[in-house]
C-alpha cells in the first residue's frame, strides 16, 4: 500500500489519507519503535543523550507524523470508517506508551545520564528534559510489581477508549438533533445574520425554511435573541442533555456510565501510584502543590465574585420583570433578557459589533497585532495540502526572514466536526541532523460560516476566541528549543499553558489596535469612537456571573477527582449540585446534563485541571498588567514576553519564566479588575 502516513513528510496530504491507511501505519511505527529501542538499550552500556535521548526523539517524532494528522482529521472531517480506525488505534498506542514509562532498563538508562559526567554538560533544555522524564516514569508506575504495572496497563488502554468514546457520544448526540422552521414569525427575534445561517443550513439539506442545529453558532443565536421562548426552551433541553439519558435523545448516547467508569479507573490509577486521589496524581505535572491549595485559590475567588453577581442576577430578574412582565426567569431565558439588558443600558449588541469584524479584516488586524509586539510576520501558503476547502496555511516569519513555523485555520462549524475551539500541535520544533524541523500547528474554532458572496462576520467574542487560540499557536509555533519534549507547548505545566492564549485576548478590548482589526463591511470604517466606549463600558457586563460560572466547573472538576469514594461511585449529578448549591446563583433544573457532555475533563486532557483557567488568567492579567502600565504596543516588553514565555517553551518552570518578564511573582488584582470584581477584593 503506498500509504500517506509513512512519508515521514512534515505536512501529509490530507486528501490521500483513508481509514484503510491508518492502522497499517501504526502498526509498522510502533514495530519499528520497538524493535529500536531494544536495540539501542543493547547497544550500550554507557548512555549519552547523542546514543539514546535523541534518537528516541526522532522515533516519537515517526510515530507523530503519522498519528497526528489521523486524530486531526477524527476531529475535524470525522466518518465512521476513520472513526473506527481511530479507534482501533487507541489501544495500540496505549500499550505502545505504557511499556515505554514502565521499562525498567530504560528508566536506568535515564538515571545513569541524570547521575553521570554528561548531566553538567548538558544545556538546561536538555537536562529538563531528562527530569521530566524521570519524573513520568514514576508516573507510568516503572516502580511497581509486575502485577500491579500490568493492571495500570489495562487501565489506560480502557481510559483511551472510554475517553474517545465520551468524545463521540457528544457528537453524535449533537449531530442528531435538528429543527426544520416554515415560517419566518416562529424565529422573530433572530438578527439577518442568524436567519440567513439556518436558511444556507436548510439549503445545504435540499430543504425548504430554516434548519436549527445544536452546533454553537444556532444555538447561540437562538437563545440570545429568539422571541419564542418555546423555541428557546426546545434548543436548551436538547443542548444541555446532549448524551444522556434525558431530552430528545436520551438513552442513545449516555454518557453517565462512561463516566463512572472514567471516574473509577483515574481513582485507581491514583491509588496504584500511591496518590490518594486523582487529583493529586494530576498536580504532580502542574505549578499547583496540592489540591488544598487550588480549592482554595477557587473557593476565594467566589467569595469575592459571588455578592457581585446575586447583584447582577437580581437587577436581571428586576428588569425583565419591569420591561417586559416576565416573573420568573427559566436558564433558557437567562441569555434572552440578558441581551436585552446589554442593549438596554449600553446600547450595543454583539449583532451590532458583527458589521465592524469581517473575517478578512480580524485575520489581517491578529497578524498586525503579533507583528507590533513580537516582530514577526505571515504569509499564505497557496498550495499547501488541506482537509477542507475553507482551510487555509500560513507561514509565520520572524523579522529577518526567517522561517519560524507553519499554521493552518479552519474557522468554521460545519458537520462532522467537534464543537468548540483549540490549538494543536501537527509538528514540534527539534534539531536533526539536517537542520531545524519547522514546528507546526491546527488553529481550529466553530464561527459562523460565510453566508452566500459575503465574508463570515465574527462577534466580539468569536474574534476574542480567535485570539486565544492564535496565543497557544504562537507559543508552539515561537520556540527556540530544539528538542522536542520541552519545545513549545510540550513540558509547560498544565496550569500555565493558558497564560500566552490568555494573554493576547487583551489586545481584543485595546483601541490601538482594535483600530486595525475593526472595518465595516459594507463603508470600510473603523469602530466609532462613540461604539467603542459602548463596547468598554458592557465590557464587564454580568462579568461576576461568567466569573461564578467558571469557577463552579473548575470545582465540579476538583471535587470530582479529589472526593472519589469507591464506595459511594462518581456522584456525578450530587458533586457538582453540591458546587452549585455553595456557589452558584444561576440554579438549572435538575434534568440539565452539562457533565455529559464536559469534553475538557473527560476527553480533553483537563481532568483535575480545568482550574487551569482562571489560574493562568491570574499570570496573563499580570503579564498584560506590564503594557498596560508601559504601553500596549511597548517593544521592549513584547520582545521580554517573546523571549521570557513563547520562545522558552517547557525548558524551564512556568513560574521562572514568569518572574524572569515580570520581575516579581504573580499578583492577583489585575485578574479582579479586570473580571470587573476590583471592589469586591477591598
Amino acid at each position: 500500500m503506498n500509504n500517506p502516513l509513512l512519508t515521514g513528510e512534515p505536512i501529509p496530504d490530507f486528501a490521500a489519507i483513508r481509514a484503510e491507511h491508518v492502522e497499517p501505519a501504526i502498526e509498522q511505527i510502533l514495530s519499528a519503535n520497538r524493535a529500536e529501542l531494544d536495540a539501542l538499550l543493547a547497544a550500550n552500556a554507557t548512555y549519552t543523550w547523542e546514543n539514546l535521548i535523541a534518537p528516541i526523539e526522532a522515533m516519537d517524532e515517526r510515530l507523530n507524523l503519522a498519528w497526528s494528522p489521523v486524530s486531526h482529521l477524527n476531529s475535524v472531517m470525522n466518518s465512521e470508517a476513520l472513526r473506527q480506525a481511530y479507534n482501533a488505534c487507541l489501544p495500540k498506542l496505549s500499550d505502545y506508551a505504557t511499556e515505554r514509562g514502565q521499562n525498567h532498563a530504560l528508566y536506568q538508562a535515564y538515571q545513569q545520564i541524570a547521575e553521570g559526567d554528561e548531566y553538567p554538560r548538558l544545556d538546561a533544555a536538555q537536562r529538563k528534559v531528562i527530569d521530566n522524564a524521570l519524573r513520568d516514569f514514576r508516573l507510568a508506575g516503572v516502580a511497581l510489581a509486575d502485577e500491579a504495572k500490568a493492571r495500570y496497563k489495562a487501565i489506560m488502554q480502557r481510559l483511551a477508549q472510554l475517553g474517545a468514546q465520551f468524545q463521540d457520544h457528544v457528537l453524535d448526540a449533537t449531530q442528531a438533533w435538528e429543527q426544520r422552521i416554515d415560517s419566518p414569525e416562529a424565529l422573530a427575534g433572530l438578527p439577518e445574520s442568524s436567519l440567513a445561517l439556518l436558511r444556507q443550513n436548510a439549503e445545504r439539506k435540499q430543504q425548504d425554511g430554516w434548519l436549527l442545529n445544536l452546533e454553537f453558532p444556532c444555538y447561540y443565536a437562538v437563545l440570545n435573541y429568539a422571541d419564542d421562548r418555546a423555541l428557546r426552551e426546545a434548543l436548551y433541553t436538547a443542548y444541555n442533555t446532549r448524551a444522556s439519558d434525558q431530552g430528545p435523545t436520551a438513552g442513545q448516547w449516555d454518557n453517565a456510565p462512561v463516566m463512572d467508569e472514567i471516574l473509577a479507573l483515574r481513582h485507581e490509577t491514583a491509588q496504584l501510584l500511591g496518590f490518594a486521589s486523582y487529583a493529586e496524581y494530576s498536580l504532580a505535572t502542574k505549578m499547583a502543590d496540592t489540591p488544598e491549595q487550588v480549592l482554595e485559590f477557587l473557593q476565594d475567588l467566589a467569595v469575592r465574585a459571588k455578592p457581585q453577581a446575586e447583584r447582577d442576577l437580581a437587577e436581571l430578574q428586576a428588569f425583565a420583570r419591569e420591561q417586559y412582565g416576565a416573573e420568573e426567569l427559566a436558564p433558557w431565558d437567562i441569555a434572552y433578557y440578558s441581551e436585552k439588558l446589554r442593549q438596554h443600558r449600553y446600547a450595543i449588541s454583539q449583532e451590532e459589533l458583527r458589521a465592524y469584524f469581517p473575517q478578512p479584516q480580524v485575520v489581517a488586524g491578529l497578524f498586525t497585532v503579533a507583528e507590533r509586539l513580537f516582530g514577526i510576520r505571515f504569509e499564505p501558503e497557496s498550495e499547501v495540502p488541506v482537509w477542507h476547502p475553507e482551510v487555509q496555511g500560513y507561514r509565520l516569519l520572524d523579522a529577518e526572514g526567517e522561517l519560524r513555523g507553519r499554521f493552518y485555520l479552519d474557522l468554521y462549524a460545519r458537520s462532522g466536526k467537534r464543537g468548540g475551539a483549540w490549538m494543536d500541535s501537527a509538528v514540534t520544533r527539534r534539531r536533526t541532523a539536517a537542520g531545524v524541523q519547522i514546528p507546526v500547528a491546527y488553529l481550529v474554532c466553530n464561527f459562523t460560516p460565510p453566508v452566500g458572496e459575503r465574508p463570515a462576520l465574527f462577534t466580539h467574542n468569536e474574534v476574542l476566541t480567535l485570539f486565544h487560540e492564535f496565543g497557544h499557536g504562537l507559543h508552539h509555533l515561537l520556540t527556540r528549543i530544539d528538542y522536542t519534549p520541552v519545545a513549545g507547548i510540550h513540558g509547560v505545566e498544565w496550569d500555565a499553558v493558558e497564560l500566552p492564549s490568555q494573554f493576547m485576548e487583551n489586545w481584543c478590548w485595546a483601541q490601538e489596535a482594535l483600530d486595525v482589526l475593526a472595518r465595516h463591511i459594507d463603508t470600510g470604517a473603523g469602530l466609532p469612537e462613540a461604539l467603542y466606549q459602548r463596547m468598554q463600558a458592557a465590557r464587564h457586563f454580568q462579568s461576576a456571573l461568567q466569573l461564578l460560572r467558571q469557577l463552579e466547573f473548575a470545582l465540579f472538576d476538583l471535587r470530582l477527582h479529589h472526593d472519589y469514594d469507591p464506595a459511594q461511585g462518581a456522584r456525578v449529578q450530587a458533586t457538582l449540585k453540591a458546587v452549585r448549591d455553595a456557589v452558584a446563583v444561576i440554579h438549572p433544573p435538575d434534568w440539565n446534563r452539562f457533565a455529559n457532555s464536559f469534553l475538557h475533563i473527560f476527553s480533553g486532557g483537563y481532568a483535575a485541571g480545568y482550574y487551569s483557567y482562571k489560574w493562568a488568567e491570574v499570570l496573563s492579567a499580570d503579564a498584560f498588567s506590564r503594557f498596560e502600565e508601559q504601553g500596549i504596543f511597548d517593544p521592549a516588553s513584547g520582545q521580554d514576553f517573546l523571549q521570557q514565555i513563547l520562545e522558552v517553551g517547557g525548558s524551564r518552570d512556568a513560574m521562572t519564566n514568569f518572574k524572569a518578564f515580570r520581575g516579581r511573582e504573580p499578583q492577583i488584582e489585575p485578574l479582579l479588575r479586570h473580571s470587573g470584581i476590583a471592589v469586591a477584593a477591598d
